[in-house]
């Protein structure tokens, strides 16, 4: 069982809708795509370096919406800096990203 975490805890992570705009194998890891993700005025866009190439191809993520942890700690992967964390599920070898049920313009806050 996950240890569990307060709701104190758990409002600290700002969850926002990103729109990805651009995708590019990662020079250094074979499993690893770097993405540009534009978070909205407020935030811009961030690099972000994610564990998806054995899952999705690169022209399924174009352009699209995900749900990304915007206030994570920027972290160095095999060489690229990363500035937040697009959130996936995993269901046995099945990945996909979490997205949203309507369109919705990056920055939007998700509650």
């Amino acid at each position: 069982m996950a240890e569990t975490i307060s709701i104190q805890e758990f409002q600290k992570v700002d969850l926002r809708v990103g729109r990805v705009t651009d995708v590019r194998d990662h020079p250094n890891a074979s499993k690893l795509y770097v993405m540009d993700v534009d978070l909205g005025p407020e935030l811009g866009t961030r690099q972000m370096v994610a564990g998806l190439k054995p899952y999705v191809t690169a022209d399924a993520l174009k352009d699209q919406l995900v749900v990304a942890v915007a206030n994570l700690e920027p972290a160095t992967l095999r060489g690229e800096k990363s500035e937040g964390m697009i959130l996936a599920a995993q269901e046995g070898d099945n990945v996909i990203c979490l997205t949203t049920a309507s369109p919705l313009a990056p920055g939007a806050k998700v509650l």
